[in-house]
């Protein structure tokens, strides 16, 4: 296998980070950057990259336990945190963290310094559904403005390859299932879901005039230990820690495509290692464990794996959301040998044996 210069954008947050590390395992050299924003709460971007290895200064807030699923969008204020200075794992050898914004071009350009990429991989962008009703301008800044920049950073480049995230919500209210690459997708239900079909179609685009090849992974719901404690699987699981009331949105009646972070990872890791042809290549694939779960069967494997029963309230449909999601994953497959295998019992297993190994709750 070749070894490849890649960098990872998003490499705080819970997929890039461990994709980055994953890749500099395997032998490749890896910088992740970050802006480390405070859309959740940063402690938990920071105790990731501890978790790796990147020696943090002491100005950088200390975390004694991972912070609590409710405290996502607080703001943290941050000392006086240096950008753009590259921080070396002390524990996983080739992997390199900077904090860098991918909406700040200057900011970019210290990238340069670093040399040439291979591979790019795209991880960053401002996520969450309901959180772009309160903030849209955020969305444009990082997953419009963000996504050319780094596009633009891998044409000067001269990038072999760039990999990006995309999202199942692109595919909107969609009745058909599961959701194909070839089912329409020009109907978002959300801003967030809105610039992801974006990023696709401009990332067309610059195939078309640049050659560059691109491969956008539309990701269905990842979950896990470290995960977003804005989603629902930390979410679920804190309250029932906590005996905290859960609400199940459309009365219960939905459904998604639960995949556990390992899954997603190595979907990643084949993409980025095998051989794309240059040329014009824009290729878009779920990524996703291909089989739906209702939110009461997911929340059950939860109270079986925690030992505690959840209190659940039906409410109704939030703006923006969508009754179901399901991944056709037949394309991945076939082109890059793409095999989930850990099931909603094994995983919601492993996310309760992190949660309570790090008391992200208090039991009463």
């Amino acid at each position: 296998m070749e070894k490849m210069k890649i960098l990872v954008t998003g490499a705080a947050g819970f997929i890039g980070s461990a994709t980055a590390a994953a890749l500099a395992r395997r032998g490749h050299t890896v910088t992740g950057i970050d802006n480390i924003n405070s859309y959740y709460d940063p402690r938990l971007k920071l105790s990731r990259l501890r978790r790796d290895g990147i020696p943090l200064s002491s100005s950088w807030p200390e975390t004694s336990a991972i912070p609590a699923a409710g405290t996502f969008r607080e703001e943290v204020r941050f000392p006086d945190v240096p950008y753009a200075l590259p921080l070396k794992s002390t524990s996983i050898p080739g992997l390199t963290f900077m904090r860098l914004d991918i909406a700040d071009r200057e900011a970019l350009a210290d990238l340069r310094e670093e040399g040439d990429f291979d591979i790019i991989i795209n991880l960053a962008a401002q996520a969450g559904v309901r959180y772009s009703l309160e903030n849209p301008y955020s969305y444009v800044e990082s997953n419009l403005t963000g996504f050319v920049n780094l596009l633009e950073f891998a044409r000067e480049a001269g990038c072999r390859h760039f990999i990006y995230a995309s999202s199942s919500s692109v595919y909107g209210a969609n009745a058909k299932v599961p959701f194909s690459e070839e089912d329409v997708a020009d109907s978002p239900v959300s801003l967030y879901a809105a610039t992801k079909r974006s990023d696709e179609l401009i990332a067309s685009a610059y195939t078309s005039l640049y050659r560059i090849p691109l491969t956008g992974l539309r990701f269905f719901t990842v979950y896990g230990p470290w995960g977003r404690p804005d989603m629902a699987p930390m979410l679920f699981s804190e309250a029932i820690l906590a005996r905290r009331e859960i609400s199940l949105f459309n009365n219960g009646d939905m459904s998604r495509d639960f995949t556990y972070i390992d899954d997603i990872v190595e979907g990643i890791v084949r993409v980025a290692e095998s051989e794309v042809e240059t040329g014009e290549r824009n290729a878009i694939y779920n990524i996703g464990r291909g089989e739906p779960t209702q939110l009461r069967v997911f929340v059950s494997a939860l109270e079986r794996a925690l030992g505690r029963k959840a209190i659940c309230r039906e409410a109704e449909m939030q703006p923006g959301d969508v009754k179901r999601t399901w991944a056709d994953t037949a394309k991945l497959r076939r082109d890059f040998g793409y095999c989930p295998s850990i099931s909603i019992e094994e995983g919601t297993r492993r996310l309760a044996a992190w949660l309570l190994s790090t008391r992200l709750s208090q039991p009463e």
